[in-house]
């Protein structure tokens, strides 16, 4: 069976070591803030992108399994960490290696999320880049994008039990 690479649209876009891309949201995902970088990266201007949803960044050869494994994660108090392919608004992307984080109110309820993203280190891309080919290939088999998503969770949970590590120490392992 062939895998489809990862192809992505546009041009590489990249950010300098010494730069944080941050953003918060609502608990719905609704963008409350980004900051200088996330908005010169991504292409957009604070009016565009404020009360949108985060997802307006989100790049078509991202595996909706990630997301559904960050999304299972966050509104219960736990961080994530995760290699991230995102779309600018004229379609170029860029990697990032984001920490997602719940913000709590003074009473420990999850109010709404962080994220702050760096460069990714190089030498990790060409892994992930197979990684998410893989799932991204289990997850179009499906008719049903549902079923996609969790076939290829089970696959990332096939992985983990093989290496026998959880998430957190796998994506840190690497």
């Amino acid at each position: 069976m062939s895998r489809p690479i990862v192809t992505p649209s546009g041009v590489e876009r990249f950010f300098g070591e010494d730069q944080i891309i941050v953003s918060k949201t609502d608990l719905k995902g609704i963008i409350t803030y980004a900051n200088d970088v996330f908005l010169k990266v991504a292409g957009y201007k604070e009016g565009e992108i404020l009360g949108k949803p985060h997802n307006i960044i989100r790049h078509p050869d991202m595996p909706a399994c990630v997301f559904k494994l960050l999304w299972d994660r966050i509104p219960a108090g736990h961080e994530v960490f995760a290699y991230v392919i995102n779309m600018a608004k004229n379609g170029d992307h860029y990697w990032v290696y984001a920490h997602i984080t719940p913000t709590f109110s003074a009473s420990g309820q999850v109010i709404g999320y962080h994220s702050s993203r760096r460069v990714p280190e190089a030498r990790v891309l060409p892994g992930i880049k197979d990684l998410y080919a893989a799932l991204l290939d289990e997850e179009r088999r499906h008719a049903s994008p549902k079923d996609g998503m969790a076939a290829a969770m089970v696959l990332v949970e096939d992985l983990l039990a093989k290496t026998g590590q959880t998430y957190d120490e796998f994506i840190h392992g690497l």
